[in-house]
Parts: C-alpha cells; structure tokens; sequence
C-alpha cells in the first residue's frame, strides 16, 4: 500500500506525464508551423540557471535577467517562457527533496495545493495582459525578489524553528501565503527566498522550504503552463532549451555539489537582477511615451 509520500508522488508523476504530453502536441504543431530552434546560449541559460535554483539561489529571477540583458526572449513572453520551460526541473528536484526531506505530509499536500490554486488564479490574469503591464509586474517583483536575496545574503531572514508541521492559525496562514506566492509565480517572482521566509516565520525548519517549494512548483508550474501554452503566451525555443539544459543541471547540483561558497555569486545575482528591474520599468514608460507621441500625432 502506497505512504502519504508514494501517493503525493504517483499524482505528481501523472500530472508530468499529462503536462508533457499537451505540451509536445503543441510543440509539434508550432514545430511544422515553423518554430525557432533553440541556439547554445538558450541551452546554457538553462543549464546555469537551474543549477543554481537546485542550490538555492533560484532560477525566475537569473533566467529574466539573461533574456532582457541580450534580447532572448520578448518581455510580454518571458513570464510563461518561465513557467513552461522549467516546469520539468523543478519536478526533477520536487522527486528529490520531498524523497529525502522530512515534512508532515498534511501540511505538504495542503501547501503545495494552496499554491497550485494561486499559480491557476495568477496565470489566467497575467496571460491576457499587454506588454506594458507585464513589464511593470516583472519589473516591480524582481525588486521584490533581489530584496530577499539581499536578505538572504544579508542573514537577515528569520532563523525559523524545529517544526516540520503547520496546525490551527499557522496552517492558515501558512495557506494563505502560498497561494499569494503561487499567484506570484506566474508573474516572474521565484517561490524559494519567499517560501523560506514564510516558513520560517511559521516557526518550521528552513530545509522543509526545500519539499514544500520544490512541490508547489512541481504542481504548481505544469497547470501554470498550461494557460500559457494554450494562449500561445511564451517564447518555444527558449522554453525547450531551458527544459534540456536545466535536467542535467538538477541531477549535478542535487547529488555531487552538496555545498558551494554562494555568497559572492548571490551579490551578483542581485546586481543583475535589480538591474533587469530598472530596464523593464525603462521601457515600459518610454512605450507609454511612445504611446502618448503616436496618439497625439
């Protein structure tokens, strides 16, 4: 008979297999259509990328950094090219760390279902948005997100508990909170440093972030995607290539780089990102100038 685990990890192995079966329909389609092919930097971003989410730092924040900084990938579509092209590594990690992390399983299956609800709600409303709002979402949660970064590098976040489970008004809050942060997602804002946080407030352990993070998004990311792919809201290639490059990088970072000296790497993250915030905000006043100038012409 299956454990709480087994079953929390049979429904994730169904909900991969679904996703990545309407994905390849739609990729097949765009594919004779005549789609791009993913070039080498496409897949280098993904390899970087998602090794450094396996270590922690995080992968949403890195990835729209190096599409805005060289042009990859348009700003309206870098959001579901997120969601789409690493769905699968953070399903790779969420079969890793829920395996060997200990977390009660209640409170697993409820956190990751709150963030599901939220990434549904977040990627219907962020799919139907124009360019220029979407700029000014990425560009105000990438500030969010150097912010816990500089927290985070900072030893400023909340030291957190023992706890590996959540009761009563924490559970509540702890629901709450994800479901907000799954909302988040679908904009461009990694759940990790938040997750940490949130957590750690709740009085649990910071390493049961590692399984409700890496589940929330293993769910979370697939029906995110969906939107997106059915909306036709994000870039091929570079969702292909951030697939194939980012499932080795999670195999290497998970199991033969136990620890890295990080701290340096994450004061660059947070230069880099704080600066893709600025140009996103940039060029969404100079289109509404642009805008204001055609109009009036």
């Amino acid at each position: 008979m299956l454990t709480g685990k087994g079953l929390l990890l049979t429904a994730l192995a169904i909900v991969t297999l679904a996703y990545l079966v309407f994905w390849s329909v739609h990729a097949a389609r765009r594919r004779r259509e005549g789609g791009l092919i993913p070039g080498p930097v496409h897949f280098a971003i993904g390899f970087v990328t998602n090794f450094l989410d396996t270590l922690g730092i995080g992968s949403f924040a890195t990835t729209t950094s190096m599409y805005k900084l060289w042009k990859l990938v348009p700003d309206q579509q870098i959001p579901g090219t997120l969601n789409v092209g690493h769905a699968a590594n953070a399903i790779a990690q969420s079969f890793i760390y829920i395996t060997i992390v200990e977390v009660e399983m209640q409170t697993l299956a409820l956190m990751i279902l709150a963030a599901v609800g939220g990434s549904w709600l977040g990627a219907g409303i962020v799919a139907g948005l124009p360019r220029r709002k979407i700029q000014i979402g990425m560009g105000i949660a990438l500030i969010g997100a150097a912010t816990l970064m500089a927290l985070t590098a900072l030893n400023l976040v909340p030291g957190g508990g023992t706890a590996v489970a959540l009761e009563g008004p924490r559970l509540v809050a702890g629901l709450a909170g994800n479901f907000m942060l799954g909302a988040l997602m679908t904009l461009g804002i990694g759940l990790y440093a938040p997750c940490m946080i949130l957590v750690s407030l709740l009085g649990m352990s910071p390493i049961t972030a590692f399984p409700i993070m890496m589940g929330s998004c293993a769910f979370l990311m697939p029906v995110a995607g969906v939107q997106f792919i059915r909306r036709d809201k994000y870039h091929l290639p570079a969702a292909i290539a951030l697939t194939a490059g980012g499932i080795p990088a999670v195999l290497i970072a998970a199991y033969l780089v136990r620890s890295l000296p990080l701290e340096y790497v994450r004061w660059l993250v947070v230069v880099v990102v704080i600066y893709t915030a600025a140009a996103l905000l940039r060029s969404a006043v100079v289109e509404r100038a642009g805008a204001r100038d055609a109009a009036a012409a």
